[in-house]
């Protein structure tokens, strides 16, 4: 770098506490796409079994209902990238908004099966639009001291909505009188759990007016001045003509990144592309999302009564964010690597701790009472190390660790990945589950113990790092 970008990166690393609570403020708007992503993702974990019965459908098939979303995600992941490029990160989350409106209340009034699944797809490019705006805008516009706190927002924001989907399910499902197809408002209570979300999604179109566009962006089109606006808004007092040469000489050293950029190194990608792929392959070919898409369906597999199921799948999002706080403040203090190192260690202790109960035989449609409770407790210590560490550091470094030139389409490859995998696993689980369902929980707990080399060989901490300074 020269010594013009050098000269304002230590005032864009600090922010001034009267500017902190408006940064704060724009990335949660900006996270209630998250909030949405969560929500969305885990809400048809009350709908899995109606979904079965009302339609009488194998696992397989199921599976793919539960799943075909995720091919949605990846579709939007891959090209939310672009779409913010040309027409700015605003827009982009309205876009979301609109889009997961739409597919609320199609997925709430279905005619068809096929109707259903094609109203999730469209959920799915939303989902895949704001997993990649979410962490990217954020790490745009936040200073560079707060930007893993702050950009650990998405993922508070994801297992907040993850948790208010359960909650939500649960008291939906008691009012029904326990029974998933049961009538509320003229519906079954599976379809009420699914058109909920309309209420969200309107909110997060709203909050996308009350947010400042991207310095970023906002200069790459040439609106200087508004981009100095903003400088001001989120990192106050600091020199704005130096900090918008800082940004304008880093992104004349770029040019619009494309898939094309991304190409080279013995193996297709360049060796950054493949260690966020990495990155976002382990993070579900742990398993995570079993615990959010099926939980309810897993409790009661091993006998456990239904109203019973959705409690014990609302306690584990409340861990679930619990996790996160403690990600949130530890992100930025201790690193991504340690947090990475430490939530593998506990993740392979939990899924070992499964695989061990559920290889146990059922009597009466029930676990024995030790391995019962030894299972719970196992997967609500998975999922706790899980949260306060592969849940938040991945995407954090996901939208800090790719260098100017490839940040947005390699974003977008890593994000694809995630959703790639995401649905491989979701896919799988409930065929493998009824094959057999402790090997299934030995396969997630080799890929937890994996993800340790990994982390420790081709992983670089970005903490405190600014943005141009990612080579």
């Amino acid at each position: 770098m020269t010594s013009a970008a050098h000269a304002p990166q230590s005032g864009a690393r600090t922010a001034h506490p009267e500017h902190l609570g408006h940064v704060i403020f724009i990335a949660a708007a900006a996270a209630m796409g998250g909030f949405l992503f969560g929500y969305d993702s885990s809400v048809i974990n009350g709908a899995v079994e109606a979904i079965r019965d009302r339609y009488d459908i194998g696992s397989a098939a199921l599976a793919q209902v539960v799943a075909i979303a995720l091919i949605g995600s990846a579709i939007g992941a891959a090209t939310a990238g672009r779409i913010a490029d040309r027409i700015g990160r605003i827009r982009c989350m309205q876009i979301s908004a609109v889009l997961f409106t739409v597919s609320a209340v199609g997925s709430a009034l279905p005619f068809a099966l096929w109707d259903l699944a094609f109203w999730r797809i469209v959920g799915g490019f939303a989902i895949g639009m704001a997993s990649v705006i979410g962490p990217a805008y954020i790490a745009e516009v936040a200073p560079a001291a707060y930007r893993g706190r702050l950009g650990s927002f998405q993922q508070a924001a994801i297992v907040i909505g993850i948790a208010v989907s359960q909650l939500v399910n649960w008291g939906i499902l008691n009012a029904a009188d326990g029974d998933q197809r049961g009538k509320l408002m003229g519906l079954e209570a599976w379809q009420v759990m699914l058109g909920v979300m309309v209420i969200p999604a309107i909110l997060y179109g709203l909050l996308s007016f009350a947010i400042p566009e991207s310095p970023r962006f906002l200069i790459s089109v040439g609106r200087k001045e508004r981009a100095r606006e903003v400088l001001a808004e989120v990192e106050g007092d600091i020199d704005l003509d130096a900090r918008v040469t800082e940004i304008e000489t880093a992104m004349h050293r770029e040019h619009k990144s494309s898939f094309k950029d991304l190409m080279g190194g013995t193996f297709f990608f360049r060796p950054i592309v493949w260690i966020g792929i990495g990155l976002s392959v382990f993070q579900q070919f742990v398993g995570i999302n079993v615990a959010f898409y099926y939980s309810s369906t897993l409790w009661q597999s091993v006998g456990v009564d239904p109203t019973d199921s959705f409690l014990y799948s609302f306690t584990t999002s409340i861990i679930n964010i619990v996790g996160t706080v403690i990600a949130m403040i530890f992100v930025d203090r201790i690193g991504r690597k340690p947090l990475a190192i430490i939530g593998s260690v506990g993740m392979v202790i939990g899924l070992a701790l499964e695989a061990w109960a559920f290889s146990y035989d059922l009597v009466d449609g029930k676990l024995p009472a030790a391995q019962g409770w030894i299972a719970l407790i196992a997967a609500h210590v998975f999922v706790l190390f899980f949260a306060l560490s592969w849940g938040v550091v991945v995407w954090v470094m996901l939208g800090e660790m790719f260098p100017n030139r490839l940040r947005a389409a390699a974003l977008g490859v890593a994000a694809s990945a995630q959703w790639i995998a995401n649905w491989a696993i979701t896919a799988s689980f409930p065929s493998l589950a009824d094959w057999n369902l402790s090997v299934t929980y030995v396969i997630y707990t080799v890929f937890a113990a994996l993800s340790i080399p990994f982390v420790l060989k081709f992983v670089k901490e970005t903490k405190g790092k600014a943005l141009e300074e990612m080579g």
